[in-house]
């Protein structure tokens, strides 16, 4: 029995476990840099400086960089063709920092060479925000209100599909951050920005950052699947 005394069993059983991955892989991410922000580059370059060229050698020289607070905010703007990197990896030697620098340049050249991926990404991206604005309340509606007419019914059903287009779009992330982490690597091993010994760090902070979006994908995953039950049962009561 999914409900007892009111209580939605579903989430416990389906949502919390991908929740708790996700609180774990946040946590791991941030560990894994802060352990390795300490270590300093055998050849002190910066992660700004190690974005930069590799933009520069890939032609995109009109990709700006720009320094903005927070941790761990790095990020790429493509409407405005600018690299933001966090405090803790603009200025910073490490090699856990040119790793994150270099990933977000990945980005930059994933746009540039049309990576088909991202194209659907960028596809997706209004119907995602329509889904992720409307698809909670049409099931909250139809679920309530489908003991008043069958119709409300596809409300919650309307709803269910709406919110699989989040899932969609967090399935359509994996492969565009799992290869701008592999460009990052095969530049940092393709020039000399870094000792061998330092690429395995990088590696490692690419890798728990990429644990984050895997578990955001399973966090979607399973919400998806609690909604579809519930829409599911309610509609085999009416």
């Amino acid at each position: 029995m999914l409900f007892y005394f009111g209580f939605d069993w579903t989430y416990i059983i389906i949502v919390l476990p991908a929740i708790i991955l996700s609180i774990w892989a946040s946590a791991r991410v941030n560990t894994t840099f802060e352990k390795y922000a300490k270590v300093k580059s055998h050849y002190g370059i910066t992660g700004a400086r190690a974005a930069r060229r590799m933009l520069d050698e890939n032609g995109l020289q009109h990709v700006k960089i720009e320094r903005v607070g927070g941790k761990l905010t790095d990020h790429y703007d493509p409407r405005t063709n600018v690299i933001r990197l966090s405090a803790s990896t603009h200025d910073n030697t490490s090699p856990a920092a040119i790793g994150v620098a270099m990933h977000e340049a990945g980005h930059a050249l994933q746009y540039a060479q049309n990576y088909k991926p991202i194209k659907i990404r960028q596809a997706i991206i209004p119907v995602t925000n329509i889904g992720s604005r409307l698809a909670i309340p049409l099931i909250l509606i139809g679920t309530l209100l489908s003991g008043l007419s069958g119709i409300y019914s596809y409300f919650a059903l309307a709803g269910v599909v709406l919110y699989s287009f989040c899932v969609l779009f967090q399935l359509a992330t994996l492969p565009v951050e799992f290869n701008a982490s592999k460009r990052a690597v095969k530049a940092l091993e393709n020039t000399y920005m870094l000792a061998d010994d330092e690429i395995p760090i990088v590696k490692k902070v690419l890798s728990a950052a990429a644990m984050t979006y895997v578990a955001a994908l399973a966090v979607s995953l399973a919400q998806l699947l609690r909604l579809f039950m519930l829409v599911t049962r309610t509609n085999r009561r009416r």
